[in-house]
């Protein structure tokens, strides 16, 4: 099943205003939404939004609430989110970021206090279309084994680093769990095994069945023991510059996932005298990179975000997938 884009953003806006949203926030909720499942990116567009309007209606997202600028410490500015909405206050704060780069030449903003920022790279993207680079990332409640154990101490906390390049920005958008949460949940939907063995069972069996994975809570980290280090010091950084919640704190919270602490960087490359030769420098690695002999005959080697467009093109054109009952879900609030 395939919805138009304008219908989804409409429908989204409907659901939005009819939860407490006035009109320009929903509109840019909406859009937010939405753009992220046109960008095929289908897991965090309209697969999340069910559990986002639950989230409004247990009280976990405040609506009314909004992100404000509570101190300065030399170049970073620390925000807390006051539990609002999540991709809204992260829009927000990636903006402040891009600002202070366009000012001087690095902004960071560290925030606490939010709940789930939806699509991570849609941030990433605002930063790569105004000449930045963005880095990003999120800690989350424990759903990750630290490497060696059983139980969920770590979160995935995903991590965003965004360039530009003309038309084709480079996206790396990624999970530290091997699959992200969300991905193992479409697999479980849409009835698939995962291509490679992503975490354990409750026995403690490698498997690539994700609904045994979403059950034992045991995803396997990205490379492994590198990965689950890697968790673990994204925590704490994003904790301790924002004087907010780690991992740890989060896991203690009876509401859930909430109280996240999340770092916003963006770099502006105009302010760079050799502007020109870091773009050439990209075209040629890029260049280079796409040159290599495939693996199977007749794939593509490619970039983090280079099929962007193409997936975008192809929705536009002629409508977003969608799980039917998923859509269902969302036209019945």
């Amino acid at each position: 099943m395939r919805v138009p884009y304008e219908r989804m953003h409409a429908e989204f806006v409907r659901v939005l205003e009819k939860y407490g949203f006035d009109p320009q926030r929903a509109q840019l909720c909406a859009t937010l939404f939405a753009q992220t499942s046109l960008d095929g990116v289908y897991t965090h567009g309209l697969n999340r939004f069910p559990r986002f309007i639950s989230n409004i209606q247990s009280g976990i997202v405040h609506v009314d609430a909004q992100p404000e600028c509570v101190g300065k410490i030399g170049v970073i500015e620390r925000w807390d989110g006051h539990q609002g909405v999540g991709n809204l206050t992260a829009y927000t704060c990636m903006a402040r970021a891009i600002e202070l780069a366009h000012e001087n030449t690095i902004g960071v903003v560290a925030l606490k206090n939010n709940n789930h920022w939806m699509r991570p790279g849609a941030y990433g993207l605002m930063a790569a279309q105004q000449d930045c680079i963005g880095i990003l990332w999120t800690n989350t409640t424990p759903n990750m084994p630290p490497w060696g154990g059983k139980e969920a101490k770590l979160g995935n906390n995903p991590v965003v680093i965004a360039m530009p390049n003309g038309d084709s920005p480079l996206l790396l958008d990624v999970a530290m769990s091997l699959f992200s949460y969300g991905k193992m949940e479409m697999s479980v939907l849409q009835g698939k095994q995962l291509p490679f063995e992503g975490g354990f069972d409750e026995e403690g069996n490698l498997t690539r069945d994700p609904a045994k994975i979403l059950k034992s809570a045991q995803p396997l980290p990205i490379g492994y023991w590198k990965g689950s280090g890697l968790s673990l010091l994204l925590d704490l950084l994003a904790a301790s510059l924002a004087g907010g919640c780690t991992t740890y704190e989060i896991g203690q919270k009876p509401q859930g996932e909430t109280d996240l602490s999340q770092i916003f960087v963006a770099i502006d490359l105009k302010h760079f005298p050799d502007r020109a030769q870091i773009q050439a420098r990209i075209e040629a690695t890029l260049a280079d990179l796409a040159a290599t002999t495939p693996v199977h005959a007749g794939d593509l080697v490619r970039y983090p975000g280079a099929g962007m467009q193409k997936v975008r093109k192809d929705n536009l054109e002629n409508g977003i997938p969608v799980d039917e009952s998923v859509w269902n879900t969302v036209c019945a609030f």
